[in-house]
This record gives structure tokens, C-alpha cells and sequence, in this order.
């Protein structure tokens, strides 16, 4: 019995020591390898482009208003027809304005004939007067008679002018080139002077695009604007709804008067060419506008960025530790991202693998070559 008991507790000090030598050197083994992919941080060519959300809109717009009351009798084109300056568009019921006009004008007639009668009667007083042959008061009759009468020509020429005017408005017509839309009345509608909206004419060759951007961006938009290629090269193009790209280039026409201190941005405006109306008012794009042109830039796939409270970072390695770095990244190119502060050309970062990273902790390293800019991109 008792050399049992002596060789269970030999069994169990033996034990212990085994296990005691098994955590020791587990401690002096350290920490598991975190296995990671690295790609080296390297310059290239970066051209790229910014991307604004834009509208179309029409150089010259404007709703068609009747300028007289009364009813449609004539529509003289067709809805979304082309149109040229001084076209017929709408006719309103001329009788009324036709027999005021004619009423209008006999009483000019009237009036001036009452003025030839008061202008001889006073030129007879006066050669009267000078032989003492009339009453003075007579001749200043006859000449109070001569100014009512010029009074009443004057009167009578505002009127005809007036009914002329209304004659002439009751015939609406184009205000400038473009293209007429849906007519919102047809034949026989009662039309309110200044109320009722006929239909809608824009221009459409050329045509704007505007966007909004940031206050920062003035000073280039600027330097832009005094280009002297200003519109020669593909710096301003347009990504369709469908995402195609309008074949033509555009022009910088101007910035805005004012900031939006709401916002902090200014409206911008750059003009296309519309020969082919493909360009509707209404129209939402992106407009993008060439941000360089070749060159360099430091680049690095964008998978390698984590995102933490609105800020960047990426993670180096260094004597095969993870060390942390704070980025500022430019524009995203296809599959790269610019770094513009936070990395110098020659830095390890981690591609792979920085989920299970912390700060300092101790990497495996399996480099991936990072893959090169052969191409411009385009900015997301």
C-alpha cells in the first residue's frame, strides 16, 4: 500500500513538471504570427477626373403667356416642333381687338380734323386781332380750342397705339430660337391675360449643364476660366443616366456671383454643344472635370484603407510589426486610391490580412506585388 501511494505521487510530480516545461516554453515561444499581405507604396502616372452631380438647363427658357384675354383660334405649330425666332405660335380672337383698333383709329381721324378747324380758326383771330376786328376774349377761345384739340389728337394717338399693341399681341410669337414643348391649351380655350401658360420654348444649341461645388475649388475654377484652352480639350465632359459619355467636350462659361452660405458651395456653369438635342433641360449627369493630366501620384489599392470615425488609415509594416499610419487620400483611380499625406514611396502596408490587426503586433509577411497604373482612371 504504501509503495502505491509513493508511486502515484511520483506519477503526479512528473506530471506537473511535464506541463510546468510545456507553458514555459509556450511563454518563451511568444505570441502566434499574424499572417499578412504587403504591397509596396510606389508613384505613377494618376490621371483622373472629379465628379460633380449636374443638371442640363437651357440657356434661354420661358413659359408663353398671353398678353390679352380672350379665346385660342389658331395653334400654328406642332408639340416639341423646332422653332425659329418671330414664328407664329398661338393666335387669340382678333374681332374685338380688330374693331377696337378700327374704332380707335376713326376717332383719331375725328380728333385730328377738330384740330384743322381750331388751327384755322385761331390763325383768322389772330390776323383779326392785329386790325382790332375781334373781341380779345374770342381769339383766346379760339386759341383755348387749338390746345384741346392737339390734347385730344395726343389722346387719341395713345389709344390707337394701345389697340394696335393688343391687335398685335393677340398673335404669339417666338421670342427666340429653340424648341417649343407640349402645348398646354388647344383650339377654343379661354386664355387670362398674364395667367393662362400656353406652353414652354427653350433654346437647345448650345446648352449648360450647372453643378455645385465646393467653396474650396474657387481658385481652381478660376485659373480654369482664364484658360486660354478653355473648351479646346476633354478637361469638361458629361456621364449620361445611362453611363455613357456625351461624345462632346464643353466650355467653362462662368461662376456664380455669390457662394451659397447654406451650403458652402458655387453654382458653375460649362456650355456643350447640342447640335443632335440629345441634351434635354431637366437632364441629371455627372459632369467631370479633368483633375490632371499624367501626372504623379503616389498610389495604393484602396482595399489596404480602413475607415475609423470619418478618418483614413492604413497599416505598415516595420521590422515585422504593424504600425499604423493616419492618411489624406485624394481620388479614387479604378481599383487605386491617391495617398496625398500619411506614406512615403517605398512603405510596406498591408493589402491582406488587417482585420485581426492591432498596433505593433507582429506580422507574417507574404508580399503581393502591387499591381501597376497602366491607364488613366476615372474618379467614383
Amino acid at each position: 500500500m504504501k509503495n502505491i501511494i509513493i508511486g502515484t505521487a511520483i506519477l503526479i510530480i512528473s506530471v506537473l513538471l511535464t506541463s510546468c516545461s510545456v507553458n514555459k516554453a509556450a511563454e518563451q515561444k511568444g505570441p502566434p504570427l499574424i499572417q499578412v499581405a504587403t504591397t509596396e507604396v510606389k508613384t505613377g502616372s494618376a490621371a483622373y477626373f472629379d465628379e460633380y452631380p449636374a443638371t442640363v438647363v437651357a440657356l434661354n427658357q420661358v413659359d408663353l403667356r398671353p398678353e390679352v384675354s380672350g379665346y385660342i383660334t389658331e395653334i400654328f405649330v406642332q408639340d416639341g416642333q423646332h422653332v425659329t425666332k418671330g414664328i407664329r405660335l398661338y393666335a387669340i380672337d382678333q374681332q374685338q381687338y380688330q374693331a377696337t383698333y378700327d374704332q380707335v383709329r376713326a376717332n383719331l381721324n375725328v380728333a385730328k380734323a377738330n384740330l384743322a378747324k381750331a388751327q384755322q380758326d385761331a390763325d383768322r383771330y389772330r390776323d383779326l386781332a392785329k386790325y382790332d376786328a375781334v373781341a380779345r376774349q374770342t381769339l383766346e377761345h379760339a386759341v383755348d380750342d387749338l390746345e384741346s384739340s392737339k390734347m385730344q389728337v395726343a389722346s387719341a394717338k395713345a389709344s390707337v397705339k394701345s389697340a394696335e399693341t393688343n391687335l398685335l399681341y393677340s398673335v404669339i410669337h417666338a421670342p427666340f430660337d429653340g424648341t417649343i414643348g407640349i402645348s398646354q391649351v388647344k383650339r377654343g380655350s379661354a386664355v387670362t391675360i398674364g395667367q393662362t401658360v400656353l406652353n414652354t420654348i427653350s433654346s437647345d444649341d448650345p446648352i449648360a449643364v450647372d453643378c455645385a461645388v465646393d467653396e474650396k475649388q474657387i481658385s481652381r475654377f478660376n485659373t480654369l476660366l482664364q484658360s486660354s484652352d478653355n473648351g479646346k480639350d476633354s478637361t469638361f465632359t458629361i456621364v449620361l443616366p445611362d453611363q455613357s459619355f456625351y461624345t462632346s467636350s464643353g466650355r467653362l462659361s462662368f461662376l456664380d456671383r455669390s457662394v451659397d452660405f447654406q451650403t458652402g458651395t458655387i453654382r458653375v456653369r460649362v456650355i456643350f454643344p447640342n447640335s443632335k438635342k440629345i441634351l434635354k433641360p431637366g437632364l441629371t449627369c455627372n459632369l467631370r472635370i479633368q483633375a490632371s493630366t499624367g501626372s504623379t501620384a503616389m498610389l495604393i489599392p484602396y482595399k489596404a484603407v480602413i475607415e475609423q470615425m470619418g478618418e483614413y488609415f492604413v497599416f505598415a509594416v516595420k521590422e515585422n510589426r504593424a504600425i499604423q499610419h493616419r492618411v489624406t487620400l485624394g481620388m479614387n483611380i479604378n481599383d487605386m486610391v491617391v495617398v496625398k499625406d500619411g506614406l512615403q514611396p517605398g512603405d510596406q502596408i498591408v493589402t491582406d490580412g488587417m482585420q485581426r490587426l492591432r498596433e505593433n503586433a507582429l506580422v507574417a509577411v507574404a508580399s503581393a506585388g502591387m499591381p501597376p497604373v497602366s491607364k488613366p482612371g476615372y474618379s467614383k
